[in-house]
């Protein structure tokens, strides 16, 4: 699975690089073969002011299905990035629950 990750306004170190991939590979390795891509993009809203203010906004790009976009903010990336991680293999497996039983009722 190819993750891209972008950073705008915000230092992506290595250790919130291994996070992130970390993570999405772990919340969504079972759906691996439906996946194309993720493109993930950190930003810090205000900037140095602090507060609940960083930003992961994910875009899980599927085999033959619409894309899949979801966007956490929290006080700080680990975070946010562990919510929307979350969001996503919960969304992807209610997606593809609806997909199966569409065939299935199918006659």
């Amino acid at each position: 699975m190819k993750i891209d990750i972008q950073a705008h306004g915000v230092e992506l170190t290595d250790g919130l690089r291994g996070h992130v991939e970390h993570r999405l590979g772990f919340a969504l390795s079972q759906f691996q073969d439906r996946i194309r891509g993720v493109v993930v993009r950190l930003s810090d809203v205000n900037g140095p002011k602090g507060g609940i203010d960083k930003c992961c906004h994910l875009r899980v790009r599927l085999n033959g299905l619409p894309d899949i976009v979801i966007e956490e903010t929290e006080a700080d990336f680990p975070v946010a990035v562990n919510r929307a991680s979350d969001r996503a293999k919960r969304t992807l497996a209610r997606r593809q629950r609806r997909v199966r039983d569409t065939f299935e009722r199918a006659p």
